[in-house]
């Protein structure tokens, strides 16, 4: 934090150029309302000049004609301007429409221009018993010694044992309205950040697809030598702490589990007497729904630097096959033009070898003798093999359409299902093959997911009653849109 650094961040940094800007009220009260309050991650073009026209029209008429003479356009083409950086303007795939989103830079001003508001309630109790929390788990995770484990889980038995005696004896502990109204501004809080900070990463993850295209427009160097360098970068974004982060969150987020216990303890926290005197935002409520949104499109940023990767390979694969051609098309126009007067030597034309020929002298081997085989002549017989062979003519066939029918049924009800729950549903009843077929299924399906990072244990019952257990990947069938 030295003179030299604050000088250049506030010459450089949009954050800082957005609290200097003259129309920041405007600026920051519109985006505000259109990203952050409605969780908004991206808004069509043609959609936000309505909006900003709609909110210009009101501040006009609130405030005189002469106020913000600009059209929406004009401002929203200067927010998302190199020089502003307040918006970022891009275009996807799916539209010839741009869309706008907000930056990190612009999501870090709101969310400290939001602390500067004076709240009535601040809780202070939660936040201390969270980092006492953290410290705890810090410090028990890190302990090495089973002896000194032992005894920590042995206390929180013995606190655990108190309180089932005092319940049992009827004294229950509950917390009181200011207890549940703090916790519950510290979660929604806490969730708001998190939402904040999706920006963040996928803007860094944005970063590192910029450089790689500016690596591949760049160098000249052999594709090897290149893809190294940008699978290295690659591995180093995934293997940070914020690489390692998502990829947690993300696996805990898309454990239906996990999405069904987050729905439950919404719904009994809302449906709370304490809870009926607070105006929740409609922040919670859709939270699940929100983060999926959120580290969806992070995934999507990421996806952009592989299919980057792939379109390299195939213009290198086309440059070369473009060289080969030519060097054919050479031969063959030599070809026609001498095929009048062919050469009258033997040899006319030479091709270097693709790798030279090596030879050493050590390599040869030394001279063995040849052997006389000793073939011995005796009375061949049929043999009789004790080896049953029954089980080869017992093929069971496995109909992939039922598989495919009891798949669909639990996802009527339910947008998501495992493999798990639908052998649960549906008893395995052609053995392992049964399960095979099922992960084909999955295998075909662009809607289903197949986690080789999760492992899922099943139990099949044999025809004699046997149980086996059996150790698949995760797989996830996901129901289509509209359906």
């Amino acid at each position: 934090m030295d003179y030299e650094y604050l000088l250049n961040l506030k010459q450089n940094h949009p954050a800082l150029r957005l609290l200097a800007a003259d129309n920041v009220p405007l600026i920051v009260s519109f985006l505000y309302q259109q990203f952050v309050k409605s969780n908004q991650r991206s808004i069509r073009y043609s959609e936000l000049v309505s909006q900003l026209d709609d909110y210009l029209y009101f501040l006009r008429d609130l405030y005189g004609e002469g106020m913000y003479p600009k059209t929406a356009r004009q401002y929203l083409e200067d927010w998302a301007d190199e020089r502003s950086l307040f918006l970022r303007k891009y275009y996807t795939a799916r539209s010839d429409e741009p869309e706008f989103d907000l930056t990190p830079a612009t999501e870090k001003v709101i969310e400290w221009l939001q602390e500067l508001q004076e709240r009535e309630f601040v809780g202070t109790e939660s936040r201390l018993m969270t980092v006492f929390q953290l410290l705890r788990e810090i410090v028990h995770q890190m302990e090495a010694d089973p002896q000194v484990r032992i005894e920590e889980l042995e206390r929180r038995k013995a606190a655990i044992d108190q309180e089932i005696e005092q319940v049992q004896a009827g004294r229950i502990q509950t917390l009181d309205e200011t207890q549940v109204r703090e916790r519950f501004f510290q979660a929604e809080e806490t969730a708001r950040r998190l939402l904040a900070d999706f920006r963040q990463v996928e803007y860094n993850f944005r970063e590192l697809d910029r450089q790689t295209r500016e690596q591949i427009a760049l160098s000249d160097r052999p594709k090897g030598e290149m893809l190294d360098e940008i699978f290295h970068g690659q591995d180093q974004i995934r293997d940070s702490d914020q690489g390692r982060s998502f990829r947690a969150f993300w696996e805990f987020l898309m454990s239906p589990q996990r999405q069904g216990e987050l729905d439950q303890l919404l719904e009994r926290v809302f449906a709370l007497e304490s809870m009926q005197q607070v105006e929740p935002g409609d922040l919670l409520k859709q939270i699940r729904y929100a983060l999926l949104e959120a580290g969806e499109k992070v995934y999507r940023t990421n996806n952009t630097l592989v299919e980057q990767l792939r379109k390299y390979l195939d213009d290198q694969a086309w440059l070369e096959n473009k060289r080969i051609m030519e060097l054919i098309k050479g031969i063959e126009r030599k070809a026609v033009a001498i095929k009048e007067y062919p050469p009258q030597e033997a040899s006319f034309m030479a091709l270097d070898e693709l790798r030279p020929g090596i030879a050493l002298v050590m390599s040869r081997s030394l001279f063995t003798p040849p052997s006389n085989p000793v073939i011995a002549v005796d009375e061949l017989t049929e043999g009789a093999g004790d080896v049953a062979v029954d089980l080869l003519f017992q093929s069971r066939y496995v109909d992939e359409e039922v598989l495919a029918n009891n798949v669909r049924r639990l996802l009527q009800r339910r947008s998501q299902v495992s493999l798990g729950e639908v052998v649960r549903r549906y008893p395995v009843t052609r053995g392992v093959a049964e399960l095979v077929a099922y992960v084909n299924l999955a295998a075909r399906d662009e809607r289903a997911m197949i986690d080789d990072q999760a492992e899922e244990r099943l139990v099949v019952r044999g025809e004699q009653g046997h149980r086996r257990q059996v150790r698949l990947p995760r797989v996830v069938f996901t129901r289509g849109v509209g359906e």
